[in-house]
């Protein structure tokens, strides 16, 4: 009696339905050039934006920083006429002792007074840096009415230590993931530039936010799943549950927005650009913050569930689409079970400090999840939760149609080496 023992290769093409390939690929084609001539006609302009006013220095234009170190830290009398001025020995003496501070001696190592000094007095309190011989730090410079260099605290120096965090995650990335890890981080670093070159000037220069969005979502996702997971009809299975999920995604948080007249307006930062950028619509930030914020996890879960897909039918290949339909989607219920915990609590994460000062302000529970903060993360939550969720049967169903054709007609998009049998 012989028995057969089959050897899969998954990195091999799996035999697809050629109607079903045509209309994936088709419709990735069209969506593809549709999002291309969106970008051109939504390009940003190259029009000038006035830097506002907290961001200005004395004169107007941009701050400047420079490195220093610090050399010397003690307590003592304070007021002394060399606070924030350069010098290349050292500071004058307080002129009388009428307060006590924190006194840093400073050593500026870059900009045209290197290799000079200066004095930091910080007066204890909440928020104030606590400095210590040896501390890397940023410094303003700027000039006073009379022309004369003021240098003052900007914040700590983290450039080395977050480039080696950085160079640290790249090794590991690359060591575990090898070149499919690299092809992921280059995908990364095209999101953001996508980000930083195109999204954000876009809605500077008061573009529509959700077609914005949209746009950057779709550039990014072709991007990062076809680098990081190569060009096959799994990744276009995936990519094409992602692009409608996000589509869903859009229309979600414009309903949550406008249902709930969130205005983001509790956040400083919001503020900040209300008040000083008046052109950019606050809401449409917060639209395109959902649509872009709900990518990753999207993501995650539609090559899981395309992976999955294309397993069960390599796997059994008389198993049905329905059957095959099935067992993906038992595995999705886990990953959105798994997924919607991280999604919240990533969200309350970030929310901590906020929850913090609600629970000492002695305000009812319901008055502190409808305010404004906290309610656009419940909304944000919401609206990834849904999205996800909605994500996995529909990437279910376009992987189980390639995987599976139907009418038994399969063709295959490469040539494919036939798995190996062997007798016993």
């Amino acid at each position: 009696m012989s028995d057969h023992h089959h050897h899969h290769d998954h990195s091999e093409p799996i035999a697809i339905g050629a109607n079903a390939a045509r209309v994936v690929v088709g419709l990735l084609s069209a969506i593809g050039v549709l999002v291309v001539i969106a970008a051109i006609v939504l390009w940003p302009s190259s029009q000038h934006v006035d830097i506002p006013l907290p961001m200005q220095n004395a004169g107007g234009g941009a701050v400047q920083t420079e490195a220093g170190m610090v050399v010397m830290q003690d307590v003592g009398p304070c007021g002394s006429p060399s606070i924030g001025k350069v010098f290349s020995d050292q500071p004058e003496a307080p002129r009388n002792n009428a307060y006590i501070c924190q006194r840093s001696l400073i050593t500026l190592d870059s900009g045209p007074n290197k290799g000079n000094k200066t004095l930091l007095e910080i007066a204890p309190g909440p928020g104030q840096p606590d400095l210590h011989a040896g501390d890397h730090i940023r410094l303003v410079r700027q000039t006073d009415p009379n022309g004369t260099t003021i240098y003052s605290f900007e914040d700590y120096s983290r450039g080395l230590p977050l480039t080696l965090i950085v160079v640290v995650f790249v090794v590991v990335i690359v060591v575990v993931a090898r070149w499919r890890g690299l092809r992921a981080l280059l995908g990364l670093v095209f999101a953001f530039a996508v980000l930083v070159m195109f999204l954000l000037p876009a809605l500077l220069d008061g573009k529509p936010a959700i077609p914005v969005a949209l746009v950057s979502g779709a550039l990014i996702l072709y991007a990062v799943l076809y680098l990081a997971h190569g060009v096959n009809l799994r990744t276009s299975s995936a990519l094409l549950g992602t692009l409608t999920s996000m589509v869903f995604a859009a229309l979600l948080s414009w309903v949550a927005i406008e249902m709930t007249h969130l205005t983001g307006l509790s956040e400083e930062q919001n503020t900040n650009v209300a008040t000083y950028i008046e052109h950019v619509s606050i809401t449409g930030l917060l639209l395109a913050g959902f649509i872009i914020g709900s990518l990753g996890v999207l993501n995650d879960v539609t090559i899981t569930q395309a992976s999955a897909a294309f397993e069960l039918a390599a796997l059994d290949k008389s198993a049905s689409r329905r059957e095959i339909f099935a067992a993906a989607m038992r595995v999705g219920r886990d990953h959105i079970a798994s997924t919607v915990y991280t999604l919240v609590l990533a969200y309350a994460g970030g929310a901590l400090p906020l929850l913090l000062l609600f629970s000492v302000a002695g305000r009812s529970i319901s008055d502190v999840l409808t305010g404004d903060a906290v309610a656009i993360e419940i909304a944000r939550s919401a609206v990834g939760g849904i999205a996800l969720a909605l994500s996995v049967p529909l990437t279910t169903a376009i992987a189980v149609m390639l995987a599976r054709p139907f009418g038994g007609k399969q063709v295959s998009v490469a040539p494919a080496r036939r798995a190996r049998h062997s007798k016993v």
